[in-house]
């Protein structure tokens, strides 16, 4: 009984080892955008490279995106991708902006198990960049998608009239 608790503990560890990053990098090259580090930084808030960039989560609740119902399309902060449109968003009662579908060829897949869980992650198409994660709760009566994304990694431009 000594020995499986330390050889459990050895499993779990491993297993939560993030790939995200690792993915990202391994397939830096397939993405359109590619820059170095040290030119995201320069480009990116804080906030936004600790997201698009090393895949961290934005606290629930702080974005301005979530407000937003008026016609419009939802873009990568990083590299300018179409990613969503306004008229597929709804209030999941999460605290970041959710849809429940992308602009077609504007997200990315991927998966990540930095909780000890795996999850389907969604990049940006264009430059990799990291938005958030796609779950199967969703509304019923579209697609039964939910696309949980940080607001932090995209940016709105209104429709214009």
């Amino acid at each position: 009984m000594k020995k499986i608790i330390p050889i459990l503990l050895t499993i779990f560890i491993i297993s939560c080892q993030g790939n995200a990053q690792k993915d990202q990098k391994k397939n830096q090259d397939k993405f359109e955008v590619t820059k170095s580090d040290k030119e995201w930084k320069a480009q990116l808030t804080d906030a936004e490279y600790r997201v698009l960039r090393k895949a961290a989560t934005e606290p629930s609740f702080s974005s301005p995106l979530n407000d937003i119902k008026e016609p419009g399309t939802f873009v990568c902060a990083a590299c300018g991708n179409e990613l969503y449109k306004t008229k597929h968003k709804f209030m999941s009662g999460t605290g970041w902006p959710s849809f429940d579908r992308p602009i077609k060829g504007g997200v990315a897949y991927g998966t990540d198990s930095k909780l000890g869980y795996q999850r389907n992650e969604v990049h940006c198409a264009r430059c990799g960049g990291h938005l958030g994660h796609v779950f199967d709760d969703g509304p019923r009566e579209t697609t039964g998608k939910r696309h949980c994304i940080n607001g932090v990694a995209m940016d709105f431009k209104p429709e214009k009239n």
